[in-house]
């Protein structure tokens, strides 16, 4: 299961800073980032946003503003955050933190391109009909 790999870097420390609405996350191997909200629900592992097969994720808009009003520990691998838009589903392995925030750049600019692929803005409603890829899918 992802986050229990041995040797893996798993959070000394987890901070939800509702201001800058950013989750600070340090790793055992010193690695430290500051994954923005928005980031972290447009690329939700839920089933919700990734569906349950290739062709099935949803393209997630009018996030910017989400918050985060619970982060709820699951076993000793992961979090589950509550998202102020009621979203709930998504567990974040510690693994897929450390990839959103490694990796942060490359899933802004590749959820940017599906955007621009569906002829969608950011902070368009999620009533928009839209089917295309969810975050780092192709």
């Amino acid at each position: 299961m992802a986050g229990l790999q041995a040797g893996a870097a798993t959070p000394v420390s987890l901070t939800v800073h509702r201001q800058s609405r950013v989750l600070e996350v340090a790793f055992s191997d010193g690695a430290s980032f500051r994954i923005p909200f928005e980031l972290m629900r447009v690329c939700s592992p839920s089933a919700e946003v990734q569906g349950h097969g290739p062709g099935q994720e949803t393209l997630q808009t009018g996030k910017r503003e989400v918050d985060i009003i619970a982060l709820a520990p699951v076993g000793n691998y992961a979090v589950q955050p509550t998202f102020s838009d009621g979203h709930d589903s998504g567990i974040f392995s510690w693994d897929y933190l450390y990839r959103l925030g490694r990796d942060e750049r490359e899933l802004w600019a590749s959820y940017e391109q599906r955007l621009a692929a569906a002829g969608l803005q950011r902070d368009a409603s999620m009533g928009t009909p839209d089917r295309g890829p969810a975050c780092g899918s192709h």
